[in-house]
């Protein structure tokens, strides 16, 4: 009778994502995954081959759970960018790891679909690509500000983002 497995993937990604919250990338070694998952590190090769293909199954799968959170909003543009910054202030370090090269692009993909479905209710097809990326590069640049301490000069942080995301939204409604 073969011996059972004591881990799996989905294990192994779990633990992944919590060794990157916890250390940022440095953190997240094929070492310190075993240990968390109770297994020697040659036994992850098993079920993953290298800390790359490690790096890339953290990042498709805390996109995946970008990707259902915005699919639980309203649909909005409003609420789906504040459910972008719930994510990005309650996993920093997933949120930084989407925009790296370990990012797979299919994921990216699938993680846009309901700001560009929201995009295209609000400005209509021709313009829907175009104000998606507005909005994300808006949202993003807050939020990595915000992540990085950057905003120094006081006032209320939250008040200063529902005041551009006001913004954005007359920007893309004035420009129709």
């Amino acid at each position: 009778m073969p011996t059972p497995e004591k881990t799996s993937f989905s294990r192994i990604v779990a633990a992944g994502r919590d060794l990157l919250e916890a250390g940022g990338q440095q953190g997240l070694t094929m070492q310190n995954v075993a240990e968390r998952v109770g297994v020697r590190a040659p036994s992850l090769y098993k079920h993953i081959s290298n800390r790359a293909a490690l790096l890339v199954a953290v990042a498709e799968a805390t996109i995946d759970d970008l990707a259902a959170r915005l699919e639980s909003t309203d649909g909005s543009i409003e609420g789906l960018v504040r459910g972008y910054r719930q994510f990005a202030l309650a996993w920093p370090e997933g949120f930084r790891l989407m925009f790296s090269a370990d990012a797979p692009p299919e994921a990216l993909a699938r993680v846009a679909t309901p700001l560009l479905r929201a995009s295209r209710q609000f400005v209509g097809e021709q313009d829907a690509l175009e104000a998606a990326r507005l909005v994300t590069a808006w949202a993003t640049g807050f939020i990595k500000m915000e992540l990085i301490g950057a905003f120094r000069l006081g006032g209320d942080v939250d008040r200063a983002f529902e005041y551009g995301l006001a913004g954005i939204r007359r920007a893309l409604a004035d420009g129709h």
